[in-house]
C-alpha cells in the first residue's frame, strides 16, 4: 500500500500535529501556551499518535498480539486541506483501514463524517491509480471505532449506521422493505466510563489510564478551579503510575489540552441546555397560547348554540369582532350566525 504524502516520512515514532503551537520555552513555563485551533485536538490524540500506545490499543480492539509498532502505517487527514475533517487516529495494519475517533459529545452524525473521513483516506491511498482502468484496484476494507467517555449517559457498545441519516429509511410503516440501501456506513461506539468495557480496558493499561485521567479531571472540576482540578489529577496520575510517562514528559501541553478540551466540552453542554430552556420556553408559551385559543373556541361554540350573533358574542367574551370572526372561520365554527 502506497505511503499516503502526509504521513511521516521518517519511518519511526510518527509525531502528529497535537493542534498546539508550543515552543522550548512554553514548556519550561516562561509562557503561557497557545492553542492552534485549526482543528480539534485532544489529549486522546496526543496519547495515541504514538505507535506504541496504538498498537496496544489496536490489539484489544481486535484481538490480535502484533508487537512490533513498526508494522503500524499511520494516516491522518492532512491539517492543511481538510482541517474541518481532522479525524483522531487512523492507521493500516492487518490489510485493514482502521479510524479512531475519541468522544467526549454523542454524535448520531459520526457515520457521515466517518464516509468523509474514508473517501478522503481512499482518495490519497489510490492517487496514482487508474480508477478508468480494467484492472480491479484493491483497498483494505475500512473499520470504525468511536471511544466515548462523555456525561450523557450511553451503553456499553453501541452501533451507529449510515442508513439511520438517511431521509426515507426505506422501509414501510409496517417494517417491510421497501428498497434496499445502496450506501451504509456501520461504526462501533464503545463507552470507556468507569465501570463500561473494562475487560477490553484491563487489555489495553493505555486506554484504562487515559479513562481514569480524564474521569478525575471531570470529577475534581466540580470541587474546584478548572485548572486546579486539572493540577490536582496530573500529581495524583503520576503519583499513582497513571500515564506517568505521558504525562511527566508532556505536563505543560497535557494541562494546557486538559483545560481547553473541558471548557470546550462545558461550553457545548451550556449551548445545548440553552437551546433546550428556549425551546421549552417557546413550548410552554406557545402551548399556553393554543390552549387559550381552544377555550375562547369553546366559548364562542356554546354561545352560537344558544343563537347568539357575533356582535353579542364579542360583546359578552370582551373582545372585537375581527378576532372572534377570525377565529370562527379558522375553527370552521357555525358561520351562519355571522
Amino acid at each position: 500500500m502506497k505511503r499516503t504524502k502526509h504521513q511521516s516520512e521518517n519511518g519511526g515514532n510518527a509525531k502528529m500535529q497535537s493542534g498546539i503551537e508550543v515552543s522550548q520555552e512554553t514548556l519550561n513555563g516562561q509562557q503561557p501556551l497557545t492553542p492552534n485551533r485549526t482543528y480539534k485536538s485532544t489529549i486522546f490524540i496526543m496519547i495515541f499518535e504514538d505507535r506504541k500506545n496504538l498498537l496496544e490499543l489496536y490489539n484489544a480492539i481486535s484481538g490480535k498480539h502484533y508487537e512490533d509498532p513498526e508494522l503500524l502505517q499511520i494516516n491522518t487527514l492532512e491539517n492543511a486541506i481538510f482541517m474541518t475533517m481532522k479525524n483522531d487516529v487512523s492507521f493500516v495494519i492487518d490489510a485493514r483501514l482502521s479510524l479512531y475517533e475519541h468522544q467526549s459529545t454523542y454524535s448520531p452524525n459520526l457515520p457521515l463524517r466517518f464516509l468523509l473521513y474514508i473517501a478522503s483516506e481512499y482518495s490519497c491511498m489510490t492517487a496514482d491509480e487508474n480508477l478508468y482502468g480494467t484492472r480491479t484496484v484493491r483497498i483494505p476494507p475500512p473499520k470504525f471505532v468511536i471511544f466515548y467517555n462523555g456525561e450523557q449517559e450511553q451503553p456499553e457498545r453501541k452501533i451507529l449506521k449510515l442508513s439511520d441519516m438517511y431521509q426515507k429509511s426505506g422501509s414501510s410503516e409496517d417494517g417491510e422493505d421497501v428498497e434496499p440501501v445502496s450506501l451504509e456506513l456501520r461504526a462501533l461506539m464503545l463507552n470507556i466510563n468507569k465501570g463500561h468495557n473494562e475487560t477490553l480496558k484491563e487489555a489495553c493499561k493505555t486506554l484504562k489510564d487515559y479513562a481514569e485521567y480524564t474521569d478525575r479531571v471531570r470529577k475534581y472540576s466540580k470541587e474546584m478551579a478548572l485548572e486546579e482540578a486539572v493540577e490536582r489529577a496530573i500529581t495524583e496520575c503520576i503519583r499513582e503510575g497513571i500515564l506517568k510517562e505521558f504525562l511527566l514528559k508532556n505536563r505543560a501541553e497535557a494541562k494546557f489540552m486538559s483545560i481547553f478540551e473541558y471548557d470546550q466540552e462545558k461550553h457545548m453542554r451550556m449551548e445545548r441546555e440553552q437551546a433546550y430552556e428556549e425551546g421549552w420556553d417557546a413550548g410552554q408559551k406557545a402551548g399556553e397560547e393554543a390552549g387559550k385559543e381552544e377555550l375562547l373556541s369553546f366559548l364562542i361554540q356554546r354561545k352560537l348554540a344558544k343563537g347568539k350573533k357575533l356582535p353579542e358574542i364579542a360583546e359578552a367574551l370582551e373582545m372585537d369582532e375581527e378576532t372572534i370572526r377570525g377565529l370562527m372561520e379558522k375553527k370552521e365554527l357555525n358561520k351562519k350566525t355571522i
